[in-house]
């Protein structure tokens, strides 16, 4: 039996679209010989649509869409197309996150998930309410039992503590399906491929059973989809998989041999996270109903390697650069954005700031007095070249993208109304050391100083006072990353962190500093741009510490 998974980039909320995209990838998987189609979880509608599914009849249209899915392709291979449905009882939530079997014209049977995800970034709960059992169908002879997303992450075998009580897998022990098929969407952070085909695996060892995981692709919002469908034996070998961060369709036969042509998917972290960022933005942009952006190019490593990444993405000529030196800003740093611009390909233009900060201290005096802060100087100078940008933004009617990085905005090394202003920022999820990496796998990978070498060795700068370093505010990048990992993402408490600070480098008046900036910048990172996830703890819609809170 031939079973095409269709992995497609679609648009949230754009049941139009999808319903065509998905057609069209049916009718060429027919054209391939396909005995059954599965698309990716809630594809009808893009998945996560978040409050939409609350919003007056989005969920009827839904339906209607599919049913009207189903009467096109009535001479087509037998389709899963994920999808919300109303519920008939009265207790519960009304919706139930679904797939509908389309076959012969008509929504021939519907599957519900069971196990509905309230960690991280999902809140299905808040939507849904789940099924109490999976179930199957029979297609070209073969017992196909259907599961989505969730329902085959909680193998009490491979989970130390499985976060639900239910195991909707266990049912098929029983009622010997001969395939497990699961419509994901299954978001990506760096190293999830491998982590996702070794739980598969185990499981359809257990079962002795193959499974066929269909994964959507492509950005929606903060969250990036790397696809990567896969399908494994029930040996839990691996029979095929799709590429990474792209649309495809990709063919099966569970009961045939592994495909000879299996893409690489072990990408090196920094490859992976390259593409994640490339694709988060190109969504992003077209999704938002942009087609151009611009950043401020200051020659430091952030606005580097966040301009490579949209050229990568958009081209050189979607990408404009904007030179704002001050007083401060050394020769050094004002050619390598000129050096950078040249090698990107970009067109950019040069607004000196220091006769608007003449302005604001004239401005200002009556209420600050001659001196100000030394503070207080540097966010103005900051706060200017957040206007300028967002000048430039208006009139090109280009996105402006932010470039800070996850060390400097967990910690508050940035200036809200500022710097902070944007869009989009792309690398408030990579940590600062990562973007160095970043930027020495670029010029390796690509052969040629992308990003100037001097950019990657000089010590980080803000640049807003002189001879001003980094590190005069924050310990070096190496021990605060080491210490942010495990604050940020492990949730570790300062005492765990610190017993570690022999070999890490790090003492515990280090930790509780950090520690302590990481909570009162949070009213910043409220009103931070939107960023692309690529670790399990990212400063987005997985985020939800409190504002006005001792903790």
């Amino acid at each position: 039996m031939k079973i095409a998974l269709l992995q497609m980039d679609l648009v949230v909320g754009d049941l139009a679209g999808n319903r065509q995209k998905i057609t069209n990838r049916v009718l060429e998987a027919a054209d391939n010989g396909a005995d059954l189609c599965v698309t990716s979880e809630l594809a009808i509608c893009g998945y996560p649509p978040r409050d939409l599914l609350l919003q007056e009849g989005f969920v009827e249209r839904c339906l209607e869409t599919v049913q009207s899915l189903a009467a096109e392709l009535a001479g087509a291979p037998p389709v899963l197309v994920g999808c919300p449905s109303v519920r008939e009882a009265h207790t519960g939530k009304p919706l139930s996150n679904s797939a509908a079997l389309c076959r012969g014209g008509t929504i021939e049977a519907m599957f519900h998930k069971s196990l509905l995800p309230t960690y991280d970034v999902f809140d299905e709960r808040r939507y849904f309410e789940p099924s109490p059992q999976a179930d199957r169908f029979q297609c070209n002879g073969r017992t196909v039992g259907v599961t989505i997303c969730e329902d085959i992450w909680n193998d009490p075998d491979f989970w130390p503590h499985p976060l639900y009580a239910e195991d909707p897998i266990k049912a098929f022990e029983a009622k010997s399906a001969d395939y497990l098929v699961n419509l994901s969407a299954s978001p990506f952070s760096i190293g999830k491929q491998v982590f996702r085909q070794k739980m598969v695996a185990c499981l359809a060892r257990k079962y002795d059973t193959p499974i066929i995981f269909s994964n959507q692709v492509g950005g929606n919002d903060d969250l990036v989809f790397d696809g990567r469908s896969f399908a494994v034996a029930a040996d839990g070998g691996l029979l095929a998989r799709a590429p990474g961060f792209r649309e495809a369709i990709l063919y099966v036969d569970p009961d045939a041999a592994a495909s000879p042509d299996i893409p690489e998917a072990d990408m090196c972290r920094e490859a992976e996270v390259w593409e994640a960022l490339r694709l988060g933005l190109v969504d992003y942009t077209a999704k938002c109903g942009f087609s151009s952006v611009l950043l401020g190019l200051s020659g430091g490593i952030d606005s580097s390697v966040t301009a490579a990444v949209a050229v990568d993405a958009l081209g050189p000529e979607n990408v404009f650069g904007v030179l704002m030196p001050s007083p401060y800003t050394s020769r050094a740093s004002i050619e390598d954005a000129e050096l950078l611009a040249e090698s990107l390909g970009i067109e950019t233009a040069t607004l000196p700031i220091e006769p608007l900060m003449q302005a604001f201290d004239s401005s200002l005096a009556p209420a600050l007095g001659e001196e100000k802060g030394k503070l207080t100087r540097e966010n103005i100078q900051a706060r200017i070249r957040g206007n300028l940008l967002m000048a430039v933004s208006n009139e090109r009617r280009a996105m402006l993208m932010s470039t800070g990085n996850k060390s400097e905005l967990s910690v508050g090394y940035c200036t809200i109304y500022g710097d902070m202003n944007g869009g989009l920022n792309v690398l408030s999820d990579v940590p600062k050391t990562l973007v160095f990496s970043l930027a020495r796998w670029l010029n390796q990978t690509r052969g040629k100083e992308v990003i100037p070498e001097r950019v990657i060795t000089k010590p980080p700068s803000a640049e807003l006072s002189p001879n001003q370093k980094d590190q005069d505010s924050l310990p070096p990048y190496d021990q605060l990353d080491r210490i942010l990992e495990r604050y940020v993402e492990l949730r570790q408490s300062v005492e765990t962190i610190a017993s570690h600070g022999k070999e890490e480098g790090y003492d515990l008046e280090t930790v509780e500093r950090v520690a302590r900036l990481v909570k009162i910048a949070e009213f910043k990172r409220r009103q931070a741009a939107p960023g692309i996830k690529i670790t399990d703890r990212a400063f987005g819609t997985g985020w939800r510490m409190p504002l006005a809170a001792k903790w």
